[in-house]
C-alpha cells in the first residue's frame, strides 16, 4: 500500500515526466518499472521514440526505485539525481519499458542516511522495446541526504 501511494504521488508531482508521457507501473523496495507509450509527440525525425523521452523514462524509473528504497523515511530525505549516463543499443519503435534496480542493499542505504546523514549510490535501468529486446541502458547516481530543519 505504501508503494502504491508513492507511485500515485510521483505520477502527480513530476510534471516533466507526465509531459513526456512516462507512466510508473510498479515501485518496490529498491526496484521500479515504468513505461513510455508510443505517442506521435514523443517521436524523433525517423519516427522512433526520441532520445530525450527515453532519458526521461529511465530517470523516472530510477527515481521510483530510489523512492521505494527510502519509503520508510521518504518525507525525511532530500533526493537528487547527481549524475546520469545512457547508452542506446537500438531503435525504440513502440512502447518502451524501463526496469530499475538499486545496485546496493536497500537496508544498508537506509542505515547510512540514518547514521551518516547522506549516501550516494547507483541505480541501473534497462530499457526494453515492445518485443522485450533491450534497446538501452542507463545508470543514475543518486545522492540522498536528510532534510535540514
Amino acid at each position: 500500500m505504501l508503494y502504491d501511494m508513492i507511485r500515485s504521488q510521483m505520477g502527480q508531482n513530476v510534471p516533466f515526466a507526465r509531459h513526456a508521457g512516462v507512466e510508473i507501473d510498479t515501485i518496490d523496495k529498491g526496484r521500479a518499472s515504468a513505461r513510455l507509450p508510443f505517442r506521435p509527440e514523443g517521436l524523433n525525425h525517423i519516427g522512433t521514440q526520441h532520445a530525450a523521452a527515453l532519458f526521461a523514462l529511465g530517470e523516472t524509473a530510477s527515481g521510483a526505485a530510489m523512492a521505494g528504497t527510502f519509503a520508510p523515511m521518504l518525507l525525511e530525505v532530500r533526493p537528487v539525481a547527481a549524475e546520469a549516463s545512457i547508452r542506446y543499443f537500438g531503435l525504440a519503435k513502440g512502447q518502451v519499458t524501463a526496469d530499475a534496480r538499486v545496485e546496493a542493499e536497500p537496508d544498508a542505504l537506509l542505515e547510512a542516511v540514518r547514521t551518516e546523514g547522506k549516501v550516494r549510490f547507483p541505480i541501473v535501468v534497462s530499457l526494453k522495446g515492445e518485443d522485450g529486446i533491450e534497446i538501452g541502458e542507463m545508470m543514475v547516481d543518486w545522492h540522498v541526504s536528510r532534510r535540514r530543519g
